[in-house]
C-alpha cells in the first residue's frame, strides 16, 4: 500500500480531507451568496441575472464546479466513513452519556444534520442549477432567467419552508465544521482558535441571514 492510500485509509487522513473539503466548500458559499445577493439590488433581476450568467458561462468557473463537485462528493464520503469507524469501534453505547458535558446538541447530530442538508442541495439542484446548465448546454443561456425561476419557486410558501429548514441545517453544520476543520488541521492555539470560533460565528449567522432572506423577501413581494 502506498503512504498515499495508507494516508486516506487512515481514520487522521480522512479527517484531514475533510477537514481540506470542508474549507473549500465554505470558500464556495462566499462566492455563492455574494452572487446570490445581488437580488438585494430590487432592479427587476437585471444585476442578479448579469451575475448567474457570467458564473454559468465563464469558462473558469464551469471548472472550479467540477472541483466543487468532487470536493463535495470526497466530503460526504469521507463522512460517511468516519460514521461508520465511529460505530463500529463501539458498537455497544455506553449506559449512560453526558454528551452535553463536552459538545452542544449540533456537534452530536451533524449525521442528522448533513442528512438533511443533502436533501436540501438535491431540491436546490433540481431548482435551478438543471435548468441553468440546460440553457448552457443548449445556447440559450442568454435568454435564461434565473431571476424569474426564483420568483416562481418561492412564490410557494412550503417550498419557503424548506429552504428555510436546509439553511437551518447549513447554520449548524458550518457553527460545528469551522472551528472543526481548523483544528482537524492543527491550527489549534489558545491565543487563535477564541478568533476563529468567533469567525466561525459570525461568518455562519451572516451568510445563512442572507441565504434565509433571499426566499422569504420574494416570497413577501419585497423583491419584485
Amino acid at each position: 500500500m502506498s503512504e498515499k492510500s495508507f494516508f486516506l485509509s487512515s481514520s487522521i487522513g480522512k479527517k484531514i480531507s475533510m477537514g481540506l473539503t470542508g474549507l473549500f466548500l465554505i470558500s464556495f458559499l462566499i462566492v455563492h451568496v455574494s452572487v446570490n445577493s445581488c437580488i438585494f439590488i430590487n432592479d427587476g433581476g437585471i444585476t442578479f441575472n448579469s451575475a448567474a450568467h457570467f458564473m454559468a458561462t465563464n469558462p473558469l468557473i464551469r471548472l472550479i464546479e467540477i472541483g466543487l463537485f468532487a470536493g463535495l462528493i470526497l466530503h460526504i464520503i469521507f463522512a460517511l466513513l468516519l460514521t461508520l469507524e465511529n460505530k463500529k469501534a463501539r458498537p455497544i453505547g455506553y449506559e449512560k452519556i453526558n454528551g452535553a458535558a463536552n459538545s452542544n446538541w449540533y456537534s452530536r447530530s451533524m449525521g442528522i444534520l448533513g442528512s438533511l442538508l443533502l436533501i436540501f442541495l438535491v431540491v436546490h439542484l433540481a431548482h435551478f442549477w438543471i435548468d441553468t446548465k440546460i440553457a448552457v448546454f443548449t445556447g440559450k443561456a442568454d435568454n435564461h432567467n434565473t431571476f424569474n425561476e426564483m420568483k416562481e419557486v418561492f412564490s410557494n410558501w412550503y417550498i419557503v419552508a424548506l429552504y428555510l429548514i436546509g439553511v437551518g441545517s447549513l447554520l449548524f453544520h458550518i457553527l460545528h465544521g469551522f472551528q472543526s476543520a481548523f483544528q482537524t488541521l492543527g491550527l489549534n492555539h489558545k491565543k487563535y482558535t477564541p478568533i476563529i470560533k468567533k469567525i466561525g460565528i459570525w461568518f455562519s449567522i451572516i451568510v445563512c441571514l442572507l441565504f434565509a432572506s433571499m426566499p422569504v423577501a420574494i416570497f413577501a413581494e419585497l423583491i419584485k
